[in-house]
């Protein structure tokens, strides 16, 4: 069928058959379907929408189109997360060596920066020496080895969604349910996962600012991954702050290590990685419920498994060998570094976390333009969390900027970021359902 006939049927809000929309995959694929239809295309489906079985049938089309890893070669789960995007978001840097540790296998082929939100590539991006582009030959033999590797999408992982976001991203319509859960597991599809478990963000900091919001992509996303054969879970977890003490590429690098040795103690993102690693170690067979894999988790980072196997990690991708032992010889710091103070006393009662993310960004941390070239020094650490008491002066943040200016806009943009009032907030559940 042509695909201006299976744009119209989507545009009268008509459903399509299996069989028409590998078609149109295929002409995403190949070229054959033009940047014009597949603009027209995206826009029906964001107003129409599709049923669970069309988001299905894309998901597995778009998995097709290029390479579908398969691990004949590992005696261990394969296993994954994937998270919607947040501040200060560096689970993954953990949870793939804690998992490890417990006797998964994570093949972590993971994304960098969107908007407002980090991405774990341009975390790995400020070690040196850390290949996250490597072949499949590197690839698969870290995994086997060490047990995980995080890397980044490659060209031939399922590349009709390469293309189908590039044109969604500049024709608004990125926030559309269905295309989003298809473009998230296409990718995870296409890694050969077993077991997957998803990390959904709600919150002032999240792309799904609500609850409900939250709620319907996590059970799009479940729905559709079981409905492709893939075994999946999903926790909602909060984000009105962000998740560790620190935002940016480096600082969150060297935040995850301090985690990881026990030199760090951020109490939220210690809940929210282990609660996920608990997940993934079910989901995979590890462990026969989640207060078990939870034990399992922690243990691995008592015992320092779990750094070790980090460390293991970034070495066999080329990496420094003593990154975990000596962090701050590695890790490049801004040359301009700045406490900011509490403007008055009480108590931090709100944050705005979307704020932090553009102050990144407006630092240096991130892109606005997909050729932009990230500093991976800049950003936040010792930042204060929710419901703290203050008084004025005290330090709520600091700054890690490339200039004088930059500093002075980025503590401003800090301050105002936090709400301090006479009284606490009620606090919130960092892990608030489980799907």
């Amino acid at each position: 069928m042509l695909a201006q006939e299976l744009i119209r049927i989507k545009r009268d809000g008509g459903d399509l058959a299996a069989s028409d929309i590998a078609q149109f995959v295929k002409g995403l694929t190949d070229g054959s379907v033009s940047e014009a239809q597949v603009s027209a295309m995206a826009m029906a489906v964001f107003f129409r929408g599709l049923k669970p079985g069309e988001t299905v049938a894309l998901t597995l089309a778009m998995r097709d189109s290029g390479t579908v890893l398969k691990w004949p070669e590992l005696d261990r789960p394969v296993t994954d997360k994937h998270s919607t995007g947040g501040v200060g978001d560096n689970v993954s840097l953990m949870l793939a060596p804690i998992v490890a540790a417990c006797g998964g296998a994570v093949p972590m082929i993971s994304g960098r920066a969107l908007g407002h939100t980090g991405g774990t590539l341009d975390k790995m991006d400020s070690i040196p020496g850390y290949i996250t582009q490597p072949d499949e030959a590197l690839f698969r033999k870290v995994t086997k080895e060490i047990g995980c590797a995080i890397i980044g999408q490659t060209s031939d992982l399922a590349p009709a969604d390469k293309r189908f976001y590039a044109i969604r991203d500049v024709t608004a319509t990125v926030e559309s349910v269905p295309l989003i859960t298809a473009s998230i597991l296409s990718k995870k599809l296409a890694a050969g996962l077993q077991s997957l478990v998803m990390d959904v963000k709600a919150g002032n900091g999240a792309f799904m600012a609500s609850l409900d919001e939250a709620r319907i992509l996590a059970h799009s996303l479940v729905a559709v991954a079981n409905g492709a054969g893939l075994k999946t879970t999903a926790l909602i977890t909060d984000m009105n702050e962000p998740l560790a003490s620190a935002a940016g590429n480096g600082v969150e690098v060297i935040n995850a290590i301090e985690f990881l040795t026990g030199a760090g103690n951020d109490a939220r993102l210690k809940l929210v990685t282990l609660s996920l690693a608990a997940e993934m170690l079910v989901s995979s067979g590890l462990a026969a419920n989640s207060a078990i894999g939870y034990a399992k988790a922690e243990a691995s980072l008592t015992s320092g498994r779990a750094a070790e196997i980090f460390g293991q990690m970034v070495a066999a991708l080329g990496g420094p060998k003593d990154l975990v032992e000596n962090p701050a010889k590695h890790i490049l710091r801004a040359p301009f570094m700045r406490d900011v103070p509490a403007q008055t006393s009480g108590f931090v009662s709100a944050c705005e976390t979307r704020a932090i993310g553009v102050a990144v960004l407006d630092l240096g941390g991130g892109r606005r333009k997909t050729d932009d070239k990230i500093d991976h020094r800049v950003g936040f650490d010792s930042l204060i969390a929710l419901g703290a008491k203050v008084e004025k002066g005290d330090v709520i943040g600091r700054v890690h900027a490339s200039s004088e200016a930059s500093l002075d806009q980025a503590a401003m943009a800090l301050q105002k970021a936090y709400l301090v009032s006479d009284s606490a907030p009620q606090a919130k559940q960092s892990v608030i359902e489980k799907l």
